[in-house]
């Protein structure tokens, strides 16, 4: 039976790239199921859309929701800033929604050290390889090398917090994916540690 039948949080996290973006949106589709639309300092990529995919607000604006204490949690992230809205999120928890996060490590130790009174699961997505990531990367950034660099710079660091999260998946097939983690939430099995170890290594070399 699922622990996440009404009001749960669950928080995925990843490398840039791997695909939990992606992922978080596949969920969402199911019933009970919504996505937290964080706010951002970042400029907007192509066909995304304001309220839909983030709030865009500028660092003026961001900093004077921090000061009033508007975030659940709020992090900066490749010099841009990011927030989930306390008051949204709560308010969609109270319905009985399950809401899915779209946040990276510092993010999920804040909601985690707030000990909330609603369910919390996390759970981390691999890439399945550094040249598929590079891949995956480049072809989301348009090719544009700086930001490419600039996220792979900061992979070891992302990689090396999988260890804090309830659960670790690896991407290598998005409906694979998609099943395993749903299968998750419903069910929280167990998850081959001794494989994730060996996974991360190469990810590593």
């Amino acid at each position: 039976m699922s622990s996440f039948k009404k009001g749960g949080m669950i928080i995925l996290s990843s490398p840039s790239g791997a695909g939990k973006t992606t992922l978080v949106k596949k969920i969402s589709k199911n019933k009970n199921y919504k996505i937290s639309i964080s706010h951002t300092t970042r400029l907007p990529r192509p066909n995304e859309k304001n309220g839909k995919d983030y709030y865009f607000v500028s660092r003026n604006k961001f900093k004077k929701l921090i000061k009033v204490g508007e975030f659940l949690e709020h992090a900066k992230v490749f010099d841009n800033y990011y927030g989930s809205s306390k008051k949204l999120v709560i308010d969609e928890l109270k319905k009985g929604k399950n809401i899915i996060f779209d946040i990276d490590w510092q993010g999920t130790r804040q909601i985690r050290n707030k000990k909330l009174k609603y369910k919390l699961l996390t759970i981390f997505v691999l890439p399945p390889s550094k040249k598929e990531l590079l891949r995956r990367l480049a072809k989301r950034e348009k090719k544009n090398l700086n930001t490419v660099k600039k996220r792979m710079k900061e992979f070891n660091k992302d990689l090396s917090k999988w260890k804090e999260y309830d659960y670790v998946v690896v991407n290598d097939d998005l409906k694979r994916c998609y099943n395993k983690i749903m299968y998750i939430i419903k069910n929280k099995s167990k998850f081959n540690i001794s494989f994730i170890k060996k996974h991360v290594k190469s990810l590593l070399d």
